[in-house]
């Protein structure tokens, strides 16, 4: 069973990023992680993703008044198995100052006050602070643990003589690809 806080995690990787690299998503659950780490934000994962002010949600997919059912389930599934890696280990695409991202094709009002980190896809993200930490160092089997969604109802990774996969009932599996 998954928790809420990787529940609300993988259902923003879901609408935020599921059109994105196996790394645009890590970047836009990062975002998420760093701000709950922050005082500035809420100190939950489902708080910083429920998030609402002045100006709207923090995250347009909770208010756009879309189904926030997730259709894709295979895509979905993916997304759950990056928010539970991510809870429970020191991973980074974008360095821990990362707070803000926005989709290319808009620039959004805020964007000029904050640092440019990187673009990963079609994301751009910002930091609003200028010393930007490196990214965290990756765990050692990192790249067993990020796999691609195959067509056989595996995840495998590229060229990684292991992973695990994770069927739609929530089995899981480490497995040798070829």
């Amino acid at each position: 069973m998954i928790s809420a806080a990787a529940m609300c995690l993988a259902l923003n990787i879901y609408f935020e990023a599921r059109d994105q690299s196996t790394q645009g998503q890590i970047a836009v659950a990062e975002v998420t992680l760093n701000r709950v780490a922050s005082d500035k934000w809420p100190n939950t994962i489902c708080g910083v993703v429920k998030q609402s002010g002045k100006n709207g949600c923090a995250f347009s997919w909770y208010c756009d008044k879309n189904s926030n059912t997730p259709k894709e389930k295979e895509t979905f599934e993916k997304s759950k198995i990056l928010a539970e890696i991510l809870i429970n280990n020191d991973v980074s695409v974008v360095g821990d100052k990362a707070t803000y991202y926005h989709n290319d094709s808009i620039t959004p009002y805020w964007a000029k006050n904050f640092y440019v980190i990187k673009k990963i896809g079609n994301h751009i993200f910002y930091s609003e602070d200028l010393w930007i930490k490196s990214p965290v160092k990756r765990p050692e089997n990192f790249d067993k643990m990020i796999c691609e969604y195959n067509k056989n109802n595996t995840y495998i990774s590229n060229g990684i003589d292991s992973c695990v996969s994770k069927n739609m009932s929530g089995e899981t599996k480490k497995f040798i690809s070829d």
